[in-house]
Order: structure tokens, then C-alpha cells, then sequence
């Protein structure tokens, strides 16, 4: 017999923010997607920031809000890119305490890119500059690494 798992509603957000930000990923990391897969991808990245958000705290959110740039940056929808990463920022800057280094970093990659997609390469230079330097400052090893190997992969267009 089948043991029974109860859930509190807290615990059920954060399963599914966990869960669709994965699939998000699964998505972002195919080297050719469909409409439809494309489609599921975005629908995935906004679930995601809709279960972080009622998980709560704002690392969680501004997370959520950098998922979303990327795919709208790897989507090529440079206007809504640039908004979900200027939220982003937002929120790391209103939210300092609980934030990590890494995130300075991947807040101004979204910019970067967000700018890069939209063909503003002024301000695209500006945050790859200020993204790099964030991502040299990264404490943890690891993490820098991860940054790094984010922040240097992906569609640039024609800015790395």
C-alpha cells in the first residue's frame, strides 16, 4: 500500500516553481525547438515565476524575473526581454540582504542581453562590462563558474 504525502500549500509552490523551472531549462538547452516547444518553454518560465512568487521572498521573484528575460531574449522579443530584466534588477536592488553575488552577475547579463537583442549596443557593452566584472567578484568558486559558462554561451548578437 501506497503511502499517502500531504502537502502544505508553501511546500506545493515551491514544488512546482522547482519544477517548471526545470522544464524551462530542458527547453532553453535544446539547440532547435519547434513553435510549440518555444511556446511550452515561455509557459513554463511564467509558471515558474508565478509558484516562485507565492513561494515568496524576493530572491525568489528576481530569479523568476531573470528566467523570463532569457527566454525572451533567446526568443529574440528584445521589448520584453528588457522589461522582465529591468525587473530583475529591480528587485536585486530592492532586496540586497537576501541576495547572493551571483546574482548582481546574472542581473546584469539579462540586461546585456536584453540589450544586445533590442540593438542597443551602447548600453549592451555597458552591462557585458558590468556583468563581468560582477562575475569576477563571485566568492564561490563553483558558482563563478556557472555564471561564466552562462555568460558566455547563448546568442550574443554579434556583442561577444
Amino acid at each position: 500500500m501506497t503511502e499517502e504525502k500531504t502537502y502544505t500549500l508553501s511546500q506545493a509552490q515551491l514544488y512546482f516553481a522547482v519544477d517548471f523551472h526545470g522544464k524551462t531549462w530542458e527547453m532553453l538547452e535544446k539547440k532547435v525547438r519547434t513553435p510549440d516547444e518555444n511556446e511550452r518553454m515561455l509557459d513554463y518560465a511564467h509558471a515558474s515565476l508565478a509558484h516562485w512568487r507565492a513561494a515568496g521572498t524576493e530572491v525568489r521573484h528576481q530569479r523568476g524575473e531573470w528566467t523570463l528575460a532569457r527566454v525572451y531574449a533567446v526568443l529574440g522579443e528584445g521589448q520584453l526581454a528588457l522589461y522582465h530584466a529591468q525587473r530583475c534588477l529591480q528587485l536585486l536592488e530592492g532586496g540586497r540582504a537576501e541576495m547572493e553575488d551571483f546574482d548582481f552577475a546574472f542581473a546584469y547579463e539579462a540586461l546585456a542581453r536584453a540589450h544586445a537583442v533590442n540593438g542597443n549596443r551602447t548600453e549592451a557593452r555597458k552591462f557585458i562590462d558590468m556583468a563581468q566584472k560582477a562575475g569576477e567578484a563571485i566568492k564561490e568558486k563553483d558558482e563563478r563558474e556557472v555564471f561564466f559558462a552562462e555568460f558566455n554561451g547563448g546568442e550574443w548578437k554579434g556583442m561577444k
